[in-house]
């Protein structure tokens, strides 16, 4: 089972920049998609329904703006769009399909870095959506949360952590989150499971030359309830074309869908 994961930046952005044209080669059985940046009636059937997946969108109520999108090979047995929290689902952050009693689900966590009321927002979130992570490890389903979290985790993770230590998306408190996500709740990061060690990126500043010189962001995971942790075949990040400021994140699973 491969699932692949992309921030689209603008899904319309990323189709222009070759997204669709490259995504039927790579085989993925489910694709999440984030920050769409659009309603679905702004989304003509080509090529925004590809015809060999099962296509669910969630976007947000206001144009231009977030929400999130999944496509699956197999038809999913349920969709589940939102959390039945009116702040966060009105912005189409989270869209979930069900397979049996495996569970992936599409996230795009809010973004604190555009001044002090959304980074309170986003904390308020946090607080609420521990307590759903809590919730889900409770019950008798495997999890897939693959998404863009917007907090990069440990030093390893950012190019240059020293300067970001006060920034949004590297606070202490926000790093500390993740940590309770992954030593209190159990849950797993699939690529670090896989690579401790290795320094990879999945997001890079369109300010100055990011990019050009990998001065990246870790903050797109897939992560999984630990009984999926035995499952983990190999994971990586697709860098070679760029369609948008983050870059695929990629994981395959022994797991039939």
């Amino acid at each position: 089972m491969r699932i692949m994961s992309l921030n689209c930046n603008g899904i319309r952005a990323a189709a222009r920049k070759g997204f669709f044209d490259w995504l039927p080669g790579q085989q993925a059985d489910v694709v999440c998609l984030q920050e769409l940046k659009a309603q679905e009636e702004q989304l003509p059937a080509r090529p925004f329904y590809p015809g060999e997946y099962h296509v669910h969108y969630h976007p947000a109520e206001k144009k231009g703006y977030s929400g999130v999108g999944l496509y699956a090979r197999r038809q999913p047995d349920e969709v589940i769009r939102g959390l039945g929290w009116p702040e966060f689902d009105t912005e189409g952050r989270l869209i979930e399909a069900r397979f049996g009693r495996l569970s992936v689900i599409s996230l795009y966590f809010p973004s604190g870095s555009s001044g002090d009321t959304r980074q309170e927002v986003k904390e308020g979130i946090m607080e609420g959506f521990l307590e759903q992570l809590r919730a889900w490890m409770a019950d008798d389903r495997e999890y897939i949360i693959c998404g863009d979290w917007n907090i990069a985790h440990q030093r390893i993770d950012l190019r240059n952590w020293r300067s970001n230590q006060k920034n949004s998306g590297f606070l202490p408190h926000e790093r500390e989150w993740l940590d309770r996500i992954f030593s209190e709740l159990g849950w797993v990061d699939a690529y670090r499971a896989l690579y401790p060690e290795r320094e990879q990126y999945t997001w890079w500043s369109n300010r100055g030359r990011a990019w050009d010189n990998n001065t990246g962001w870790r903050i797109d995971y897939q992560i999984v309830t630990p009984g999926l942790r035995p499952y983990l075949r190999d994971a990586w990040v697709y860098t070679d074309e760029r369609f948008s400021d983050h870059a695929p994140l990629v994981v395959d699973y022994d797991w039939r869908l």
